[in-house]
């Protein structure tokens, strides 16, 4: 069902806002109130606002400008998604920004923490704006900063995933917490950061490796040529005997990301319908393969 609906352009971008949403209810609903900080370049908005605030006085009424702050480093790294990875993510990349900077800053955090339990309160906000973070990476955007960079890092080094380039950004950021604020929030803060890194690389299908068998009758190249025409993967097969029917069957191995697999079998059951697949998920997949962003 979600794939059908993200094959719809305007669907798409539906997700890619509710994904902002829900990232940005994560935040100033869970997160933010109980005093902790995100990871990210929202983390690094967060960590100067609180500066702002306590060390200059400022006062901001009841806008949060972390999210501007977030907005404003964002800048720098949309020249990277623009020329190194592709002009529809930074593009992309920029909508879920504009949608998190908007969100972070009219969605006010409540006065009183929704969870007392600060504990409850960094698992799931981790959950929940992972969960958004995941979605915006689905529809092939990000929320930028440290996803743009991640996707980029992914891109050119395959073993790389974009929870786990989060995860040692946010190291030293936490590292900074720790020094400026208190042992109790670096370590709450981490923990958050650690559960929305595990959301993200499992919703992140882009991310996930699936080794696939295809078992078809079929004596042409159709199946073959869309892979390799369409998908550009390699095919290796082989023929093979059916022992149920002693009969003639073609045996095909494939290597790709889960995010190809949804293609790859709707395209399968419009070729070849009696053909059946058969997936080893999340696969590790070592030297000449290629990460398709």
């Amino acid at each position: 069902m979600l794939y059908n609906t993200t094959r719809q352009r305007w669907a798409r971008v539906a997700l890619a806002v509710l994904g902002s949403l829900i990232y940005s209810i994560g935040i100033n609903y869970f997160v933010t109130p109980a005093g902790l900080y995100s990871g990210g370049f929202l983390g690094v908005g967060q960590i100067i606002r609180t500066l702002l605030i306590t060390n200059l006085g400022l006062n901001f009424g009841s806008l949060d400008v972390a999210g501007l702050i977030y907005f404003a480093l964002n800048i720098p790294v949309y020249l990277i998604a623009f020329r190194s990875i592709s002009g529809h993510f930074g593009i992309k990349s920029l909508l879920c920004t504009i949608c998190n900077t908007a969100f972070l800053s009219l969605l006010t955090p409540p006065a009183e923490p929704i969870l007392y339990d600060v504990l409850a309160s960094s698992i799931l906000g981790g959950i929940i704006a992972g969960a958004g973070i995941g979605l915006m990476l689905y529809d092939g955007g990000s929320s930028g900063g440290m996803d743009i960079l991640g996707v980029y890092l992914m891109k050119k080094a395959p073993g790389m995933s974009v929870g786990r380039i989060n995860m040692a950004f946010n190291i030293t950021l936490y590292v900074i917490c720790l020094i400026l604020f208190s042992p109790q929030v670096a370590i709450y803060s981490i923990i958050y950061s650690v559960f929305c890194g595990l959301i993200v690389d499992r919703l992140h299908q882009q991310n996930i490796a699936v080794m696939a068998w295809v078992f078809s009758k079929r004596q042409d190249d159709a199946l073959r040529d869309y892979v390799t025409g369409t998908l550009h993967r390699s095919v290796t097969y082989w023929p093979a005997t059916g022992a149920y029917q002693n009969s003639e069957t073609n045996v095909m191995c494939i290597c790709m990301s889960k995010y190809e697999l949804e293609d790859f079998r709707h395209a399968m059951l419009e070729i070849d319908p009696d053909a059946f697949l058969v997936t080893d998920e999340g696969v590790r997949i070592h030297g000449n393969y290629h990460a398709r962003i």
